[in-house]
């Protein structure tokens, strides 16, 4: 579940940054974006969590390490991109 909130929340940034570049109002996509973002982090936490629950190290083990460390990357990525339409609004 987690990725494919994640896909959908690069897509809307994406979606965001084309419409402020084209002078449209991106305030939704930005929201929904953002939104997907945290639900994104919610899922895998839950999902880490249900493999606490039923013992399963081996996932854990295998997992989080590596996908910590790219949700941290893959978050700020987010509030980068989804912050070019806030600065190109200033700019108008």
């Amino acid at each position: 579940m987690w990725i494919i909130l994640g896909v959908a929340a690069i897509i809307t940034a994406i979606l965001n940054v084309v419409w402020s570049i084209r002078n449209k109002n991106a305030k939704g996509f930005r929201f929904i974006s953002l939104s997907l973002t945290a639900l994104t982090l919610c899922a895998f936490y839950s999902a880490n969590a249900k493999w606490v629950i039923n013992e399963d190290w081996f996932a854990l083990m295998d997992v989080v390490p590596t996908m910590s460390k790219a949700l941290w990357v893959l978050t700020i990525v987010s509030i980068l991109i989804n912050s070019i339409s806030l600065f190109k609004e200033s700019d108008r």
